[in-house]
């Protein structure tokens, strides 16, 4: 029985590759029949690149999410780009965000010349913590300072790239409260967070409130003006390598697609300089669009290269049809491991609050501070299990490029603390049962000698 045909089944059990390898890693790619049949059928047409499948790609994924448009991009990190250039955000701007990201969310920031500014995390999500982020615009944005230009030296905040760490959302509702009262542009890094959810929150006389029962998907961008998706082998999809946009804004979509081949513009209604494309007869007739040739297109800003191909959007749609069942895996598999961490105190867990369903694309794990054993000994003591971890993630400020730039003086204290006893633990759908048992014997021996 195929993962295909084991997919109509309840049991929640996983089929694991068959070349599955004693080696357990923190995460890893489910390709099966279907996903390679995809792909096979796009090597046989007529496009491999710039082809159908690629609006077809972006069509189901705005449907699933719930947002207008989506943009599929090369990566990432392109997404994280095009989306501070749609923003049109640079020279002058500053960025706020979490400092327990991948490098790429702050570097979106200084590729379009705008400066980085790390909000500490809250101890207990991993996340942006929304009352710093409050105090810090209250600072920065204060009557008393007034708007800083571009001349002063001094960057104004111009936009907040909260990131669903793991997959936890962040408390959405809120930041685009704060972000809307000092006039910030909110884009989502989602890039951990393909099928979270949360309730969504009405304020009312200064008190949270359900909305009825319903559910909202993180890139549905309810509480935001775009949203970026990665698409790399350990994230809940994969293309290889690829991104996706979000937004319900048909201007941001424009400039998105604009930016993502070059700034290149081929719809006629877009064209600012048309009769460049006519000859004498036609410029000496008056310009009549009818008459555009195909051939013609504008350059019309200084775009990038950030295309995905239809090889890797056939892989993106078949992986799509599986999403529930990945959501649902890594749910239960995160159901038996906090079962089983209840016993063993010297690890604390990311905590999902009321109102909030992670996706998890990440189970990390932290190490009370008191043990004798710390973590990187933890960690080596895990891959002689045959256990894999990582790491994730050393704050962005802390790396050698950042320093150079001048933000070692920058302290995330939560951040910090955080990143000393951290490391995460095998996670993704793929793992069977056993390997799940393997992975919680493993933490048990560990703890024994905490």
């Amino acid at each position: 029985m195929n993962a295909v045909q084991h997919l109509k089944f309840k049991n929640l059990e996983a089929i694991p590759p068959e070349d599955q390898r004693s080696f357990i890693p923190y995460g890893r790619q489910w390709i099966d029949e279907e996903d390679i049949k995809a792909v096979e059928n796009v090597l046989r047409s007529d496009y491999l690149t710039q082809g159908p499948k690629v609006r077809e790609f972006e069509e189901a994924f705005a449907q699933y999410v719930g947002s207008r448009y989506a943009v599929a991009v090369c990566s990432g990190t392109a997404a994280l780009h095009l989306a501070c250039l749609a923003a049109d955000l640079g020279p002058g701007d500053e960025i706020l965000t979490s400092p327990i990201t991948f490098a790429a969310t702050a570097n979106s920031a200084l590729y379009v010349g705008a400066k980085p500014a790390f909000i500490d995390i809250d101890p207990e999500t991993f996340n942006l913590d929304v009352k710093t982020l409050e105090t810090y615009l209250e600072e920065k944005t204060s009557p008393n300072r007034g708007r800083q230009s571009s001349t002063s030296g001094e960057p104004y905040p111009r936009a907040v790239i909260p990131v669903h760490f793991g997959g936890l959302p962040c408390d959405m509702p809120a930041i685009q409260s704060i972000a809307q009262k000092h006039g910030l542009v909110v884009i989502e890094d989602a890039c951990h967070a393909l099928g979270a959810t949360y309730r969504h929150q009405e304020t009312a006389n200064g008190k949270q409130r359900s909305k009825g029962n319903k559910w909202i998907k993180v890139g549905s961008c309810m509480h935001s003006d775009m949203t970026v998706f990665s698409f790399h082998p350990v994230k809940h999809i994969t293309t290889g390598e690829g991104g996706m946009v979000t937004t319900n804004s048909a201007e941001f979509y424009q400039r998105l697609v604009l930016f993502r081949n070059h700034g290149i513009a081929r719809d006629v209604d877009k064209f600012s300089d048309e009769l460049l494309a006519m000859d004498s007869e036609n410029q000496l007739s008056g310009f009549d669009r009818r008459m555009m040739p195909s051939w013609y297109y504008e350059m019309q800003g200084l775009g990038f290269n950030y295309r995905i191909n239809d090889i890797q959007c056939a892989l993106g749609i078949s992986q799509l049809k599986k999403i529930d069942y990945f959501i649902r895996r890594r749910r239960f598999i995160a159901e038996q491991y906090l079962k089983f961490l209840d016993s063993i105190p010297c690890f604390s867990i990311q905590i999902e609050p009321e109102g909030y369903k992670s996706s998890y694309h990440l189970y990390v794990l932290c190490l009370d501070a008191q043990t004798k054993i710390k973590r990187d000994q933890v960690i080596n003591i895990l891959k002689q299990m045959g256990i894999g971890t990582q790491v994730h993630y050393i704050p962005v400020y802390q790396h050698p490029f950042y320093r150079q730039l001048g933000y070692e003086e920058q302290k995330c204290s939560n951040a910090e603390n955080y990143f000393k006893n951290c490391f995460s633990i095998p996670m993704y759908p793929a793992m069977s049962n056993e390997d799940i048992n393997r992975v919680m014997n493993a933490l048990e021996k560990v703890g024994g000698m905490l």
